[in-house]
């Protein structure tokens, strides 16, 4: 017997329709309620004449952390290889529900302050494994009467280090036969990788754009984020300035706090200057320490309120972002608990490389 067919293998799916000589209508209507309605799979499956040659899913549902105080949700995946990824839904308090996804088994940046960045690389994540993220917690959501709103690249993984596997993840998010989501709803976020953030700005100009600085003086930014040293600052700015003239979109700066290492009043003017005349919303995060970064520590509240005063006195929009999850190790910084990590370090050198398959 061969091996099913994935659900976001369109090419084969066609392939299929056609060796059984179905309705094309039948396919969009499985389209219609796992992608858009986000339907459980049985339902979806029920009136397709191909429903036995069919898989809905590229991965597997491990474990499921609820947090006890606020809207967080994380689930850790298993890919086909047995290897873990995390994806973290946050329901805000307005009533919007964002979802954080990965793009990468580990990630390659290992910035300092970053619990994936210190496992080194496995892999890139291929377009259906990202793709089941937003499908299975949209599933999760809808069974709970919730909506998904937002989706953010924002888990583990450098997304424009895994630029082809993005690019098609995006189009498959944006299409009308697909998951026809708006691509206002969606954000990237990165370290910062110039050409590939042009490239999307380029392809996808209504698609949200994010920069973790962490800091405008390259010496600090290069001690906590190593691949600063490869992307100085002179030309992310640039960069930016020319993702903002296509775009015409407002650009999210992430800033980490840091406590007597980038949150002084020079900081702040540092900030200000490099940032020019971007529009931009910065956004302020507390930081959440990790074990293997014992010489980092978080600002004190009253450091980042005058951070912020002053940013905001300059005419620079400004959020100070608490995260959500603590109590599930799924905050920003912290998207890999002692489960992953057990798991991980038997397979992935610091160097990136792997013994044993890489899918």
């Amino acid at each position: 017997m061969s091996d099913p067919i994935s659900i976001f293998d369109s090419q084969a799916l066609d392939e299929l329709r056609r060796e059984q000589r179905f309705d094309p209508q039948h396919l969009r209507a499985l389209r219609n309620q796992l992608f858009k309605q986000f339907c459980p799979d049985a339902v979806a499956l029920a009136g397709f004449p191909g429903r036995d040659r069919v898989s809905c899913h590229a991965l597997e549902l491990h474990r499921r952390f609820d947090s006890t105080v606020d809207g967080a949700t994380k689930l850790l995946f298993r890919t086909a290889s047995g290897m873990l990824i995390e994806a973290v839904a946050l329901r805000i308090a307005t009533g919007r529900t964002t979802l954080c996804v990965s793009s990468q088994v580990g990630c390659a940046a290992a910035c300092e302050f970053c619990a994936t960045g210190k496992m080194g690389i496995a892999r890139n994540l291929a377009t259906p494994e990202i793709l089941d993220q937003v499908l299975q917690v949209g599933q999760l959501l809808a069974a709970e009467q919730g909506r998904l709103d937002n989706i953010v690249f924002m888990g583990m993984g450098e997304p424009f280090h895994n630029e082809a596997n993005l690019m098609s993840t995006l189009a498959a998010l944006t299409a009308r036969d697909q998951f026809n989501r708006s691509p206002a709803s969606i954000l990237v976020s990165t370290v910062g990788v110039p050409d590939a953030m042009l490239r999307l700005a380029e392809g996808f100009p209504k698609v949200n754009l994010a920069l973790s600085l962490h800091s405008a003086d390259q010496l600090i930014r290069e001690k906590i984020m190593p691949l600063a040293r490869r992307y100085p600052l002179t030309e992310l700015r640039r960069v930016l300035g020319e993702c903002q003239r296509i775009q015409r979109r407002e650009v999210m700066i992430e800033y980490l706090m840091l406590d007597s290492l980038n949150d002084s009043t020079e900081d702040a003017v540092a900030l200000l200057a490099w940032l020019g005349d971007l529009r931009v919303h910065v956004n302020l995060i507390p930081y959440n320490p990790i074990d293997d970064a014992p010489d980092l520590n978080a600002s004190p509240p009253e450091k980042i309120a005058e951070f912020a005063a002053r940013l905001k006195s300059a005419g620079v929009k400004t959020t100070v972002r608490y995260s959500l999850g603590r109590d599930i190790d799924a905050a920003c910084g912290q998207l890999v608990r002692m489960e992953n990590r057990n798991h991980y370090h038997s397979r992935i050198s610091r160097f990136g490389t792997l013994t044993g398959d890489l899918s």
